[in-house]
Parts: C-alpha cells; sequence; structure tokens
C-alpha cells in the first residue's frame, strides 16, 4: 500500500517518493493532443493544480518513464522535451505594485539562469517578452503560470488592488505577443477576471473552467475514490457498517460539481488529510485559509446568504467572469469553492443552477466564519452554542431554547451589527445553516415564506423572526397557517415567534405554542 500525502504537490517528488498518485493522465493527454493549444482553468484553491501543472511539465520535459503504468504513457506521443518556462505564483505574498515588480523580475531572473541566459531589458514586460524569444530561439517554449491571481486575491480589498492588476495585465500580455514561439501554455487560478480587467490582449485562452470534459479532471469521484482509497476505507471501518461509514465520508468532503452534468468530486487534500489522521472526520480544508476578503465584500454588498445558498436558482451570468470594481460576492464564492452546483432548472429557455455549500465539511466553517463575522463570536463558541441549541431542540424544551438565544444575543458587541434586517437575516441563516450538522433531520433556512424550519425524530419547529416593535412574529405563522403542510405528520409541531431590538442586537420578544388541531 502506496503512502498518501497532502504536502507534496509536484509529480516527479510523488512518483519517485512512491506515493500514492490517482491516475488523471487521460485528461493531461486531452490536454495535450494538439498540436498548439493555450488554456485557462479556475479551481478552488487546495485543490491539484499545482500538481496537474507539475505534471503537465513532466511530460513537456520528457521524463516518461515516470509515467510508466499511467494512461498516458502508451499514448502516440513522441515525448519531445521542450523548453518550459513556469511562473509560480502560490508563495507570492505582496503588498503593492512595486513589490510585484520585484517578485516578478526575480522569478524571471532565475529562470533566465536556469537556462545560462541574461535576463534583457529595463521594463518588466520587456523582459518577459524578451525571455521568451531567447529561450524559443531553438524550440517553441511551454508556458505554466500556477496561481496567477494570488496577488490579485490577496489585496482585492485594498485601494491598491488596480496598481497591481495593472502590472500583471501588462506582464500576461506578453504570452499573446509571443505566441508564435509557443507550443502549448496553461494558467490557473482560483477566480475567473474578466478580459477586460486582466487579458484583454490574451484573448487567445482556451477556458476550460466549466468544459464538461474537464470537469472530474481534478478531484476525486467516487468510483476513484472507491478504487485508490477502498483497502484504507475498510481498515478504518472496521467494525462499522462499511456502506454507512462510506456514505459519512462522502457527505463530509465530496459535493464539488463543475459542471451541471458531470459527477461530483471529492476535495483531494481534505480526503488525504482524513487518511493521514486516522480516518479523523475533521474540517481540513477550511483550515487552510480563511475568507476573510469574501466576509468584507458580503457586508459591503449586503449579500442574502438565505436566498441563494440552498435556496432560489441563479442565471448562468453567476458564473462568469467579474471585474475588480465590480465583484458579485456570488461569483466569487463559486469560483473560490465554497458553494457549488447542486442542481439545475430550464427557465425562459437558459439553464439556472441551484447553489449550495459542498459538503458538511464547508457548511459548517463557513457557517461558523460568517457567525464569527458579522456577530463578533469566535468559531469555537459559534459551533458550541449551536450544538446548545441543537440539544434543546432535541428535548424539545423551548425554555432552554430561549435562554441561551438570549445569552448569545446578548453577548454580540454593539460594533459587530448593522442595525438592519438583512444582518439578523444573515446571522439567523448561519445559525440554521450549522444547526443542520447536528439534526440529521431536515434543517432548513428558507422554506417558503417561512423564516426557518427544523425537523427532529419527534418534532417539527416552525420559527418566524421579526425586528424592533412588531410583535407580530407568532400570528403571522398563524394567520398565513405555515404550520398546515405538516399536519399529516406524526411528531409534534411548535410554532415560535422571535422578536428582536437591532439596536441592541438583544433578544427582546419571544412566543411559542405546541400545534394541537
Amino acid at each position: 500500500m502506496k503512502d498518501i500525502t497532502s504536502s507534496v504537490y509536484n509529480f516527479e517528488d510523488l512518483i519517485q517518493g512512491n506515493f500514492l498518485y490517482v491516475d488523471k493522465t487521460e485528461y493531461i493527454w486531452q490536454l495535450i493532443r494538439p498540436a498548439k493549444e493555450m488554456y485557462f482553468l479556475s479551481r478552488p484553491r487546495r485543490f491539484g493544480k499545482s500538481l496537474t501543472v507539475s505534471t503537465l511539465k513532466a511530460v513537456f520535459e520528457g521524463k516518461k518513464e515516470l509515467f510508466k503504468g499511467l494512461a498516458i504513457y502508451d499514448k502516440p506521443y513522441d515525448w519531445k522535451p521542450y523548453p518550459v518556462i513556469h511562473l509560480d505564483f502560490a508563495n507570492c505574498d505582496i503588498k503593492t505594485a512595486d513589490e510585484l515588480v520585484e517578485y516578478l523580475i526575480g522569478q524571471l531572473t532565475n529562470i533566465a539562469n536556469s537556462f545560462h541566459l541574461q535576463l534583457r531589458g529595463k521594463q518588466l514586460s520587456v523582459c518577459f517578452e524578451n525571455l521568451i524569444n531567447d529561450i524559443a530561439v531553438n524550440d517553441n517554449v511551454v508556458i505554466f503560470v500556477d496561481e496567477y491571481d494570488k496577488p490579485i486575491l490577496n489585496n482585492i480589498a485594498k485601494q491598491n488592488v488596480n496598481e497591481i492588476l495593472s502590472v500583471l495585465k501588462g506582464f500576461y500580455s506578453n504570452i499573446k505577443k509571443t505566441e508564435s514561439k509557443l507550443r502549448f501554455a496553461f494558467i490557473t487560478g482560483v477566480s475567473k477576471f474578466c478580459h477586460v480587467s486582466l487579458f484583454s490582449d490574451l484573448n487567445n485562452l482556451t477556458d476550460i473552467s466549466m468544459d464538461a470534459r474537464y470537469a472530474e479532471m481534478f478531484g476525486y469521484t467516487q468510483d476513484e475514490l472507491e478504487a485508490n482509497f477502498g483497502d484504507r476505507i475498510s481498515a478504518l471501518a472496521g467494525e462499522q457498517d462499511i456502506n454507512a461509514y462510506k456514505t459519512k465520508i462522502k457527505e463530509w468532503y465530496n459535493g464539488y460539481r463543475f459542471e451541471e452534468k458531470a459527477k461530483t468530486v471529492y476535495n483531494p487534500v481534505s480526503l488525504a488529510q482524513f487518511f493521514e489522521n486516522g480516518g479523523k472526520f475533521n474540517n481540513y480544508w477550511f483550515a487552510t485559509g480563511t475568507p476573510s476578503f469574501l466576509m468584507e465584500l458580503t457586508k459591503k454588498t449586503d449579500f442574502d446568504f438565505r436566498s441563494v445558498i440552498g435556496g432560489d436558482s441563479v442565471p448562468e451570468i453567476a458564473f462568469s467572469a467579474f471585474e475588480i470594481d465590480n465583484i458579485d460576492p456570488l461569483t466569487l464564492l463559486l469560483q473560490t469553492g465554497y458553494i457549488t452546483i447542486k442542481g439545475t432548472e430550464e427557465r425562459f429557455g437558459q439553464t439556472w443552477y441551484f447553489l449550495d455549500f459542498p459538503n458538511r465539511e464547508v457548511a459548517g466553517a463557513f457557517s461558523a466564519y460568517i457567525l464569527n463575522s458579522y456577530a463578533g463570536k469566535t468559531q469555537t463558541a459559534s459551533v458550541q452554542f449551536t450544538a446548545e441549541i441543537a440539544t434543546a431542540l432535541l428535548n424539545r424544551d423551548l425554555k432552554k431554547l430561549r435562554k441561551i438565544m438570549e445569552v448569545f444575543f446578548a453577548g454580540i458587541p454593539y460594533t459587530s451589527h448593522k442595525k438592519q434586517e438583512s444582518t439578523f437575516q444573515t446571522i439567523f441563516f448561519s445559525i440554521f445553516r450549522l444547526l443542520g450538522l447536528y439534526i440529521e433531520a431536515e434543517s432548513a433556512t428558507n422554506d417558503g415564506r417561512i423564516d426557518a424550519v427544523v425537523q427532529t425524530k419527534d418534532a417539527i419547529f416552525i420559527f418566524e423572526f421579526k425586528l424592533d416593535n412588531d410583535p407580530t412574529a407568532l400570528e403571522q405563522i398563524k394567520d398565513k397557517e405555515y404550520y398546515k403542510k405538516y399536519l399529516l405528520d406524526k411528531r409534534e409541531i411548535y410554532i415560535v415567534g422571535v422578536n428582536f431590538d437591532s439596536e441592541k442586537g438583544n433578544l427582546i420578544g419571544w412566543e411559542d405554542e405546541k400545534v394541537t388541531e
């Protein structure tokens, strides 16, 4: 049984170190078959982009023996070595345009030295163009750009982001200028910026981000999981029911879909760390980075989490590239992997998409992070609070539930909340999405016009929330008969009306009743 690693992203090191490699080289073959091609692909962070780049690099360096036993090994390919330019922004931690120029000059200098060349030119863009031309004297060049957008995403909320964007725009334009000297180019990143923003001069890239042919190239399908990790899963399951154990793994780490008809895939890094940690279910992917820039953006735009995540369908334009000066939080949430495609419907002759968190790992961690950002609660406190709510609901103890919520909201710092309904809706959304992780039956943030419905084994709870001097929460549930659809259910039904003070953030009213009709 080969070793598993979540920290080695170089293909040659994986193979020579006898680590497990899930064979994705059939996709590699499809990419390189054309005599000349230039690709762009966006995928969430830590989803195998760097490993794919290093695999392609090994192919174009002619290292055929590394691929023995893999799908590409016997393909009709000449394995001719090409000169490779590899630009990697994974470790780029710059804060200004000047620092970016210095970083890129350093990268180009190292590449020039590896080819025994001198970097020519005074301006960054000229240096890059000259370097490509000098390397291509004897043969066409292959170019890889890994994490092309990291300098932008790291500074997306800062005023100088357009200066950084301008540097990259001029730099990347050389890939178009020198197209006749290139055999292959592959540019990867998390986000997809508009051509106007970044790639205005690089309009010949083939975008395969949502191409059905490559939708399962990154991450592992269920079949790949079974074929490559089956022995480990059986060993970890022990005397547990093996199918139930597989289902739990799937709930935690599967669920990403990159084209509406494609199979869902597992996050490869989370899965590797799950096995490395002896089958401990934990939040691995989210722990590698926190979306602070996303939280800033969602608060600034009053983004409605409830209507989009697990709610209404959205049009295809949500998957489009975006401009720095007009970023849609929904688009960024999709591209960064915090939400994904869960289903589709046809409306007005177009495909519309239902979106949600991909799995339990992301749903729990992101909901806790929302509470941290909007309510000023630590993620630990948020998780503990939600677990206490779940316990009260499972015990049908509404007095305890009221007390838990009073204490929680009383502890929200005044500076953490806006005096508006959307802020409270976001907090409620996060609470009830976290709640769904503790209560096995359905937990939803929106059921038609109902604010929240929680279903346990023994009971159904219907919540309505109001702000300030609006005492009508419970009456609204009764008048509109939100409970009526559940009357044939044998479980007990409780309706709960809650009132909050938007000025102080406190719970100021609570009414609950058991439905008896």
